[in-house]
């Protein structure tokens, strides 16, 4: 009677290499740097044309919120208007603009990130 060998998958493939565990007694310290100055917010009302360009230049310095409710009751057609100009003058000034469902404008200057989800 003939002999018959036997292989498996796994004689196809070379034997996995032994793990090694390596340990690293080595620390890197981290340094945080001060913040000598506080980030700030300002809350604005935008009623007129005006207010856009003010708040453009404000939004480069610090996170502003903006109230949008009073113009929008009163002509919401000129509201629209306003809100798409700002929109324009703050993506030309790398300034981040969010609305949100109450009413409200949030604009970040470029070293801030509006996380949205």
């Amino acid at each position: 009677m003939d002999e018959i060998n036997c292989m498996g998958i796994g004689d196809f493939f070379p034997s996995r290499k032994e793990e090694r565990e390596i340990e690293v007694n080595e620390v890197e310290e981290v340094r945080i740097p001060e913040v000598k100055e506080k980030l700030k917010i300002k809350i604005e009302k935008i009623l007129k044309s005006e207010d856009v360009d003010k708040i453009v230049r404000l939004a480069k310095q610090m996170i502003v919120i903006v109230k949008t409710q009073e113009l929008q009751k009163k002509d919401f057609g000129y509201a629209q208007t306003l809100i798409m100009k700002l929109k324009r003058n703050c993506k030309q000034s790398n300034v981040d603009i969010v609305g949100t469902s109450d009413g409200y404008l949030i604009l970040a200057p470029s070293f801030v990130e509006i996380i949205r989800e």
